[in-house]
């Protein structure tokens, strides 16, 4: 990103004038030469800036970086990545319209799905991921407009079949959708499997260090959606001046009718100062997703040989009944989240976590700290006990969050937590 720099020094002109980081431009507003140039920027916003409500340089910056990292079109923040999901289908989705979901995904999005979008008039089809495709096949309506995964599941930790699902819903002319926000695009780039969309919640591995909140929406501009299914992006716009986002911005019209449209009357922008923050967390990104894969299977092999331990779930051992699927779609590691079954159930789970010293008891997770949490009374909590199976939520499960200290002080404190029990 350039910046006009002015010296106080006459005649001395500045060599470079990138900064070495991306700056925070902290405005609301953009000034404009003309009345003209104003009218043009609001008939098409992709020549300039409008307003920081849905577009700001810092943001933008991150925005590009991201899509970079995915191999995308284009790329939106948003100030979530629950903010994200719920505008990666309302772009496609309106009342009376469904869409298909993997049913081992993250509780709050399960019931954004299943309860909020419902008051809203649009349908989630639950499907359990690993049937076959004939089963899944069997889900679709002829208004079935989506479907959604999470390529590693939150917290059940299910992979999460991207070539499986992209067929199908390719079959049947509708985008699939991924939230790759566990793997980050340094573990798996779910474009390259036939994906056509990812979101991801930034407050997790991409920001690393738990100071702000964000998610983001990429395109992968591969989707046809002039196939019949969506009209919405071939007939004119009348909220904005007719547009045919098709026939305007060709293979990013997805996008760009997000942030046109849906970001416009939102308004779930991240600030600068998140992007700028989130920002850091990116440069380390690549170095930090190998050491945490590096922990976590040290510290699953560990658990996975406590007799306290009834089970353990982490993709990357190899008695794992995903591990096949990780090779395939994660072959350079499973992330640092870890989900086990401790034996005793739902207390006993609850006294081994307030008993760690070490590890955090937060709602939180891919932090660089090791953090822990007990699904069934904190993020699942929403959820009746019959949606606690279909996510894979048992009273004794905990995810357990390996972070970036030394893995023998965080096997340690596992250790000592077992003994108190």
């Amino acid at each position: 990103m350039k910046i006009e720099t002015k010296c106080l020094h006459a005649g001395y002109t500045p060599k470079n004038t990138e900064p070495r980081v991306v700056p925070i431009v902290q405005s609301t507003t953009y000034v404009y030469d003309s009345t003209d140039d104003v009218a043009a920027v609001f008939d098409d916003p992709t020549k300039s800036l409008i307003y920081s409500r849905f577009e700001n340089p810092t943001v933008m910056a991150v925005e590009e970086k991201i899509n970079a990292l995915e191999g995308g079109i284009g790329a939106m923040c948003t100030s979530s990545g629950q903010a994200a999901s719920l505008l990666s289908l309302l772009n496609i989705l309106k009342a009376g319209d469904s869409f298909i979901s993997a049913a081992t995904i993250y509780g709050g999005t399960v019931n954004l799905f299943a309860y909020t979008l419902k008051k809203l008039g649009i349908e989630c089809i639950f499907v359990d991921a690993d049937a076959p495709e004939e089963e899944i096949q069997a889900a679709f309506k002829p208004n079935t407009k989506a479907v959604f995964g999470e390529t590693l599941a939150n917290p059940a930790l299910a992979v999460f079949d991207i070539e499986k699902f992209a067929n199908i819903a390719h079959k049947n002319g509708v985008p699939l959708i991924i939230d790759n926000t566990f793997p980050t695009p340094i573990l798996c780039r779910p474009f390259e499997h036939g994906a056509d969309i990812i979101v991801h919640s930034t407050t997790k591995y991409m920001d690393g260090h738990a100071v702000q909140g964000g998610g983001v929406i990429v395109d992968s501009g591969n989707f046809d959606w002039t196939n019949g299914k969506f009209p919405e992006f071939t007939e004119p716009d009348e909220s904005y001046h007719g547009t045919v986002y098709t026939k305007t911005y060709g293979k990013a019209a997805y996008i760009i009718k997000a942030r046109m449209q849906l970001m416009r009357d939102f308004g779930c922008y991240p600030s600068a100062q998140s992007a700028f923050y989130l920002n850091l967390g990116l440069e380390t990104l690549h170095i930090r997703m190998k050491q945490y894969c590096e922990n976590a299977m040290k510290v699953a092999e560990y658990l996975e040989s406590s007799e306290k331990v009834e089970s353990v779930n982490y993709p990357g051992l190899a008695s794992n009944k995903y591990h096949e699927l990780a090779k395939k779609y994660l072959p350079d590691g499973t992330s640092g989240v870890i989900s086990f079954i401790i034996k005793g159930g739902r207390n006993t789970a609850i006294k081994f976590m307030d008993s760690l010293k070490l590890a955090s008891n937060e709602v939180h997770v891919a932090d660089i700290r090791t953090c822990v949490l007990h699904p069934a009374s904190a993020t699942h909590r929403q959820l009746t006990d019959e949606q606690l199976v279909a996510c894979g939520i048992n009273g004794g499960l905990i995810r357990f969050s390996v972070g970036l200290e030394n893995v023998d002080d965080i096997i340690d404190d596992l250790k000592q937590a077992f003994a108190a029990i």
